[in-house]
Order: structure tokens, then C-alpha cells, then sequence
């Protein structure tokens, strides 16, 4: 197979991450979390800002190793070989098909609650989000990448004005009793923190086209963790220091600070952070669908590529999913709520899949091997609480378990390794 162009550099490496990791959670998190637990949830954000370079690292470190379009999936591949590789392969491509709608469907509603527009607008507004992503993508990762950055100057940016909008609001009466429910929130707090911090592996499969990928890899993914802890960090502080709590505290939050343009100015904000979580997606899917289709693993038409190197049959299929959600979703046949469960439960086997490679392919690295074993126990914690929507990946991890059984019946020779 002919690789991607390396026109990924380190800010734009930067940028990737960060939009990747820090998506319209910030703007919902903290207020749940201080209505679970307190000023005490602070300490589970806390917590968290310790994790969150570990967790970071664990995928960083396999991307400067084995940089490949497969990302997760190709470090499966070579810790636990082929068929593990292509399940959690489609896993990915799988969750983005519908997580990435969900997330322009998040920004989207955000924005048009703060002009006061209807659910017909939040629906053009999400098929936007997704249509200009695609656009961005297929345009090449060089261009992607310089306006990822431009993204998260401007989030950056809006969660600052934030922050210091608030600080003067901060009073030490919010921070008493400091463990109103006790002990037992502050953990369930932090299992809802942990995924505020997960979306380092998919840049993972963007990593061959960091121009310096040894080194880019791991300097980004550290810059990016200590920027995201902060940002996420401080806007909890602001959230408990001043009494707020609840889902939507951040934006009653933002109101009182600067007035009756606050909820327009979340609104923006959050359009800002899902699409550039949006952008770093379809890259990375994209991507995966192309090394899927090379290994004869996906129809051949995932390799199509346009004149300039961009994975046209992926981006196309992504598409063709995002067009199927959006009308699933605009007719009422199925809730956002109900959508938002079935890429996490994908996504979540994913994390755990690449954290358990990362334990067999860093045993050489002390350091490396711990901070997979952290990721990884802190993700198997999560199994349980799926529920229902643990058979979206069965049934897809039934597919691939058939498709392998018809190749050895049909073929005599073995497949192709995952390109």
C-alpha cells in the first residue's frame, strides 16, 4: 500500500489531541459531577489530572512505535493477531459511523437552545458540522490539521474567558460541607470523569503521517494532556466555587457572569468543541476504513483515494452512516440518548483492546507497561455499567467472526495482514 503523506507536524499533532479528548463534556461534566458529589468532586477531578497523562501516554507510546493507519486496530493485530485486529478494527469505524453524528448533534442543540431554535434547525445545524468534517478530511490532513489548530485556539480561548468571568464569583461558602453525601459519589463521580479524558487512541491511526512520529507522538500527547486536564480542571473549580451544579451549570453559570449573551456564547462554544472532536474523528475512521479495505477485510471500495491522498471510500461510507443517523434521529425512530449508547459501548472494548496491546507490546517499558495496566483497569471497571447496548459490538464482532469463517471455507490461501 502507497502511505499516507507525513504533513502532520507537532502543532498540529497538538490541536488533534485536544480536540480528539476535550468534547462537549466540559460543558456538562462539571456540573453533574458537583451535583453528585460536591466540592468533593473535586477531588475526583483531581484524580483525573493525575490519570489523564498515563492514560494519554499508554496510546502515545504505541503510536511512536508502530505508527499506522490501523492505529488500535494494528496494535491488536500485532499483540494478539488478525482476528482480534479486524474486530476492534470495525469497532472504531463503527462507533464513529454514529458517535460522530451524536456529537454534532450535541453542539448543535447547544447552539440553537441559545437562539431559541427548533429541532429542525439542530438537525441542519449537526448535518453541517458533519458535512464540512467530511469536507475537511477529504481535503488532506495538512489542511485538517491547520484548521484543527485554529479550532482550539478559539476553545481554548472561549474556556478562558470562562473561567476568568467567573473567578471574581468565587466564594468560600460553596466549598462547605465539603463531602455533603459522602465517600461513595465521589467514586461514582469519577467513572463518569474517566471519559471526559478517553479519545487519545484515535489519533492513534493518524500517527503515520506525523512527520516525526517517534518523537511528535509523545510530545503531543503530553502537551495536550496538560492542557485538557487544566482547562477541564478549572472550569470544575469555577463550577463548585460558585454554587452551581446540575447539567446545565456551566451555561447558568456563564449568564450570570457575563449576562443575557452567556447562553449564546456556550452555544458557540460548544459548536467550536464538537466540531473540532468531529474533524479528529472522521481523520482517524477514514483512515481505519482504508487499512480495512487494503487487508481485504472491508469492500475494496474503502481503498479509493482522491487525486491528492485523502481516503475517499471511507470518507463516502462515513458519510452514507451520518446521512442514515441523521434521518434515524430527525424522524423520531430513535433518541439521542439511545444513539449516544451504542458507539460508547464500541468505543469502550476499543480503549480496552488497545490498552491490553499496549501491556504485551511495551513490556520492554517499565513505565509504558504500567500505564496500560492503569488505562486498562480503569476501562475493564467500566464494563459493566453498558448494559443493553453491549450487543451493538457483539452482534459487530459476530459479523466479523462470520466473515472469517467464510474466507477459510472459500479460500485456500490466508488473508492479507491488516494494511
Amino acid at each position: 500500500m502507497h502511505p499516507f503523506r507525513k504533513t502532520i507536524r507537532l502543532p498540529q499533532a497538538i490541536a488533534l489531541y485536544i480536540g480528539a479528548v476535550l468534547g462537549s463534556g466540559i460543558l456538562l461534566v462539571p456540573g453533574l459531577a458537583a451535583s453528585m458529589a460536591g466540592p468533593a468532586s473535586l477531588l475526583a477531578w483531581g484524580l483525573m489530572l493525575l490519570l489523564v497523562l498515563p492514560m494519554g501516554l499508554s496510546m502515545g507510546l504505541l503510536s511512536a512505535r508502530h505508527p499506522h493507519s490501523g492505529g488500535v486496530a494494528h496494535f491488536v493485530e500485532l499483540a494478539f493477531g488478525e482476528k482480534w485486529s479486524v474486530i476492534v478494527g470495525w469497532f472504531f469505524l463503527m462507533s464513529v459511523a454514529i458517535g460522530a453524528p451524536v456529537a454534532a448533534l450535541t453542539g448543535a442543540g447547544y447552539l440553537t437552545a441559545a437562539f431559541g431554535w427548533g429541532e429542525w434547525p439542530r438537525t441542519a445545524i449537526a448535518l453541517f458540522i458533519l458535512a464540512l468534517s467530511l469536507l475537511i478530511n477529504g481535503l488532506g490532513m495538512k489542511l485538517g490539521g491547520n484548521i484543527q489548530v485554529l479550532l482550539v485556539i478559539g476553545i481554548i480561548a472561549v474556556l478562558l474567558v470562562v473561567v476568568i468571568s467567573a473567578w471574581p464569583m468565587l466564594e468560600p461558602m460553596h466549598f462547605t460541607p465539603f463531602l455533603p453525601h459522602g465517600w461513595f459519589p465521589v467514586g461514582e463521580a469519577t467513572t463518569i470523569l474517566f471519559w471526559c479524558f478517553i479519545g487519545w487512541e484515535a489519533v492513534s491511526h493518524l500517527s503515520s503521517e506525523f512527520v516525526n512520529p517517534k518523537r511528535d507522538t509523545v510530545v503531543a500527547v503530553s502537551v495536550a494532556a496538560v492542557i485538557v486536564g487544566l482547562l477541564y480542571f478549572l472550569a470544575a473549580l469555577v463550577t463548585v466555587g460558585t454554587g452551581h451544579a446540575g447539567a446545565q451549570a456551566l451555561s447558568a453559570l456563564v449568564q450570570k457572569a457575563i449576562g443575557p449573551a452567556g447562553n449564546a456564547f456556550i452555544g458557540i462554544a460548544s459548536f467550536l468543541i464538537c466540531t473540532a472532536t468531529v474533524i479528529a474523528y472522521i481523520g482517524a475512521a477514514s483512515r481505519l476504513a482504508f487499512a480495512l479495505g487494503t487487508s481485504g477485510h472491508a469492500p475494496r471500495f474503502f481503498t479509493g483515494r482522491f487525486a491528492h491522498g485523502a481516503p475517499s471510500g471511507g470518507l463516502l461510507f462515513l458519510g452514507a452512516c451520518f446521512a442514515a443517523v441523521l434521518t434515524a434521529y430527525g424522524t423520531k425512530w430513535i433518541s439521542l440518548s439511545q444513539l449516544l449508547q451504542l458507539p460508547n459501548a464500541a468505543f469502550i472494548l476499543t480503549y480496552l483492546a488497545g490498552c491490553a496491546s499496549g501491556v504485551k507490546l511495551l513490556q520492554d517499558s517499565k513505565l509504558g507497561t504500567a500505564f496500560c495496566w492503569l488505562s486498562f483497569i480503569f476501562t475493564l471497571a467500566i464494563i459493566p455499567f453498558i448494559g443493553w447496548a453491549l450487543l451493538y459490538p457483539l452482534i459487530i464482532a459476530s459479523l466479523v467472526s462470520l466473515h472469517f469463517a467464510l474466507r477459510k471455507k472459500n479460500r485456500a490461501e490466508p488473508p492479507l495482514p491488516l494494511a
